[in-house]
């Protein structure tokens, strides 16, 4: 007779699973190594798509994924259509995907239940940088703030902790603030 392993979640993570990855990467630290990948096709004007499929990770190639598709494009006041969101509106969340992902998973596994987690995003960003109008104006987000609300069972202080957990151990975030080398290059 088979026992039934029952398992633990917190916050619909299972923290058995969670403990069981970080001791075999404990014993085999390349199991941490991942390479994500997205291709990229411009369609017209503004509007470009994105595409997400594959991954290598945990040893190995993944591609059980079906692709998954994201049009960019810019508002009509940027020269758009409208086919899709601007990148820098991508970039907003992703980032709040990330420190959501790193909050939720840090607090499951201290066994702290969260009954709620919701986040604001916010970026300044002057496009006299991108049009070349100005060499004073960066290209790019000036400033970006982020505003969490939590709920849950802990003191105001508990809630400012995970949020500076969640900004520690974030890869978007740490990836954008810490300027991550970027390479772009010509294919022949």
């Amino acid at each position: 007779m088979t026992q039934e392993v029952k398992e633990k979640f917190v916050n619909g993570v299972n923290v058995e699973a969670l403990t069981r990855t970080i001791g075999m990467i404990k014993e085999n630290p390349e199991i941490a190594k991942f390479k994500f990948r997205a291709t990229n096709k411009w369609i017209n004007g503004t509007h470009c798509r994105g595409t997400i499929k594959d991954f290598y990770g945990a040893l190995q190639e993944d591609d059980t994924r079906p692709a998954m598709h994201f049009d960019l494009d810019e508002p009509p006041v940027l020269l758009g259509n409208n086919e899709g969101r601007n990148p820098v509106e991508y970039l907003l969340v992703a980032l709040s995907g990330c420190l959501t992902t790193a909050l939720i998973a840090h607090s499951s596994a201290r066994g702290i239940e969260i009954r709620g987690v919701q986040s604001r995003y916010e970026g300044d960003l002057d496009i006299r940088g991108f049009l070349g109008l100005s060499n004073d104006v960066p290209v790019g987000y000036q400033d970006i703030r982020v505003y969490f609300t939590i709920d849950a069972d802990i003191s105001e202080e508990k809630k400012e902790e995970l949020v500076k957990m969640a900004q520690k151990y974030s890869p978007v975030f740490n990836t954008i603030t810490r300027s991550t080398p970027v390479s772009v290059h010509l294919e022949k």
